[in-house]
């Protein structure tokens, strides 16, 4: 039990290290843009201490969304609970409200095809073809 207990702390440690190193390193790359685009220089220790004020930062954006989702009765997050974490930057708020209602529309789009996908196989299956049909309107029965 306490081996268990061990392996998954371990297990814990090692997957946390791994977001750390891939914030370090995203961290980096956007020093390296702006140090590029600006014509300013990034020391390592600025680089990991942007980077440890980022990580903590989304681990309280994670307690705090989670708690959200919680008070609400719900065990998954939602964009509401990601609107109410931005709600104090303007910008942000109006960023993510538009790219959900990006997103909404693009989902009502792709269900709309989905929808229409077996419709149009069943009435294929089932009506003959326009042109079949407008020969036989030209024939009419018994004239064969």
């Amino acid at each position: 039990m306490e081996e268990e207990v061990e392996a998954e702390q371990e297990q814990r440690f090692s997957h946390r290290q791994r977001l750390k190193a891939a914030v370090h390193y995203t961290v980096g790359c956007l020093c390296e843009e702006v140090a590029l685009d600006k014509q300013v220089q990034f020391s390592k220790q600025t680089i990991a201490a942007i980077s440890e004020v980022t990580f903590r930062q989304c681990e309280n954006f994670a307690k705090d969304l989670e708690m959200f989702a919680r008070h609400a009765k719900r065990s998954t997050v939602t964009t509401d609970d990601v609107k109410l974490l931005a709600r104090r930057s303007n910008s942000l708020l109006k960023y993510i409200t538009e790219k959900n209602e990006e997103i909404a529309q693009l989902n009502l789009e792709r269900k709309a095809k989905k929808k229409r996908k077996p419709e149009d196989e069943n009435r294929n299956s089932r009506e003959p073809d326009a042109e079949v049909v407008s020969r036989a309107e030209a024939w009419p029965l018994g004239t064969c």
